[in-house]
């Protein structure tokens, strides 16, 4: 590149500052031209598989949040405050409409669940009008949320209550994770130990704390592959969460609540949601009933001769329905019964102050195996 400046009322040294100035600018837009060119032709040649690794790494984990007690509970609010503390995650929200902590692992076949959008401090909500199996299984078939297609790991709770021993069984909160497990998807469920007259919804906030880092731990494990395999993580706080004694592993108990059924004098009003849901398979059956008294009346019409026979029919059947007998019983939990067996069973762990960890498996001869890996995880995880 040649720079010419007129020479006219300009001193000859200055047009040669000026010249020299211009050519080392020039050299200079050359270099840097050639830099962006070099740095361009290096990002071209990353590698796909090296791409694809950056965009996965900027992409944040997400934690799906269920429960059994449904989504206005408290445990289940303190839980998403403290994982939202995280921004590293990302924190979606499919629990039940109402209350189904004692669903255990139904689900609604036939019938038709209602999906309704929520607000939880900011993360993406449904309720839904099921249980928490439904829940979990309907967010992990991509049906309700688009932006991710599986989530890193699935978190049920804080129920309220623990869920040690073979109460696990009659658990919707358990269901959940056990879902998810099914699903192939990691998951924890978590209970605080709830005490009648002492515990209070402060310690629900207590508990979101506790298990934070048990949480995060857990996403990291998963993350680099050596979180345990095959299991859900029955995690069980103590009833004073912040003076716990630690993390311990433990095994299930054989133990249980005491079911205790009681004669009442009326049946208990299905709940308004119930009477909704039912107006659909209410109608067929009344359709159903019109149907069916369309042809009686076309068989009376033909059959003339036999009206006095079909009408002492119907008055013999309305005389047998109406000397049908109905009793009401209704079912409360009491007071488990624990089971001698060991300061390594959840429900001694609990009660002696720790944070029980009981893994669980689809398959119950791999709990020993799983007992040993969990606590090789334990051992290394930094909280």
């Amino acid at each position: 590149m040649t720079t010419s400046l007129k020479s006219n009322f300009m001193p000859p040294s200055l047009i040669s500052n000026l010249q020299q100035v211009l050519a080392l600018k020039s050299d200079s837009v050359a270099s840097e031209r050639n830099k962006l060119s070099s740095s361009s032709a290096s990002r071209c040649s990353l590698l796909p598989s090296e791409a694809i690794k950056e965009k996965e790494c900027a992409i944040k984990p997400v934690v799906l949040v269920t429960n059994g007690e449904g989504i206005e509970s408290p445990g289940l609010t303190f839980l998403v405050q403290a994982l939202l503390l995280d921004s590293r995650l990302d924190v979606c929200v499919c629990a039940p409409k109402s209350d189904r902590s004692v669903a255990g692992h139904s689900v609604t076949v036939g019938d038709t669940i209602s999906v309704s959008s929520a607000q939880i401090n900011g993360a993406t909500a449904f309720e839904v009008s099921g249980t928490p199996a439904d829940c979990v299984s309907l967010a992990l078939s991509g049906a309700l949320f688009s932006n991710w297609s599986k989530p890193a790991l699935v978190v049920s709770g804080i129920n309220r209550g623990s869920i040690s021993g073979n109460n696990m069984f009659y658990s919707g909160a358990v269901a959940g994770a056990r879902e998810a497990l099914i699903c192939g998807v990691p998951s924890l469920c978590i209970s605080l130990n709830w005490k009648k007259d002492v515990s209070c919804e402060s310690d629900m906030k207590d508990a979101a704390t506790v298990c934070s880092p048990l949480i995060f731990a857990a996403i990291k494990g998963i993350q680099e592959g050596v979180f345990p395999k095959s299991c859900l993580l029955n995690i069980e706080i103590p009833s004073c969460p912040l003076t716990n004694k630690g993390f311990k592993v433990t095994r299930q108990s054989q133990g249980r609540s005491s079911l205790s059924w009681k004669a009442v004098t009326t049946k208990k009003q299905p709940p308004a949601a119930n009477f909704m849901s039912n107006q659909q398979s209410l109608g067929i059956q009344l359709a159903q009933l019109s149907r069916e008294a369309s042809i009686a009346g076309a068989a009376r019409r033909l059959n003339s001769q036999r009206k006095n026979v079909e009408i002492e029919s119907v008055g013999a059947s309305r005389k047998m329905n109406s000397q049908k007998t109905v009793k009401c019983f209704r079912l409360e939990f009491l007071e488990v019964q624990q089971e001698n067996g060991g300061e390594d069973l959840d429900i001694s762990a609990l009660e002696d102050g720790f944070v029980a960890i009981t893994p669980m498996s689809i398959s119950p001869t791999a709990q020993s195996e799983l007992q040993t890996s969990v606590s090789n995880w334990i051992a290394v995880c930094t909280f």
